[in-house]
């Protein structure tokens, strides 16, 4: 199901079909700090196995998450940006609170995420550190692409 929330001039949405997947294969290849390097064919596939979000002004993409979830249970939230140049326009406070208003978000039992420097903005949401890190654990056979 497609969802959509137009707020002021900037469009919301959960239409894969709008992604410009050039544009965000170049903000995750060239621009992120956690996915550079990462092939064209790899993020296809890594949108194709989540529910995106799309943020456009004017049919233009100038934003982008994903999480990857079960539907169910559990949901872990990843590839989040905004482009440099729309940033300080409160879009990714509105992207987060599109993203954390969808029912299927709503009913997940653990909702997590990691980040280097958004610590901030993600605590606005609910977002704090692990309670019992030592719980998880992970397997990480590279650091980059």
């Amino acid at each position: 199901m497609i969802i959509e929330k137009q707020i002021g001039a900037f469009l919301y949405s959960t239409d894969k079909s709008k992604f410009n997947i050039d544009y965000i294969h170049h903000y995750l290849s060239v621009e992120s700090y956690w996915a550079k390097n990462i092939p064209i064919e790899i993020v296809k596939q890594s949108i194709d196995g989540s529910l995106c979000f799309g943020v456009y002004e004017n049919n233009k993409q100038v934003g982008f998450a994903r999480v990857i979830t079960d539907y169910a249970t559990f949901g872990y939230l990843a590839d989040v940006f905004i482009d440099k140049d729309y940033r300080g326009k409160g879009l990714s406070k509105e992207l987060m609170t599109f993203i954390k208003d969808q029912e299927v978000i709503k009913k997940l039992r653990r909702f997590m995420l990691a980040t280097l420097d958004a610590h901030g903005l993600y605590e606005q949401f609910g977002f704090k550190p692990l309670k019992e890190p030592n719980r998880f654990m992970e397997i990480k056979p590279f650091e980059r692409y």
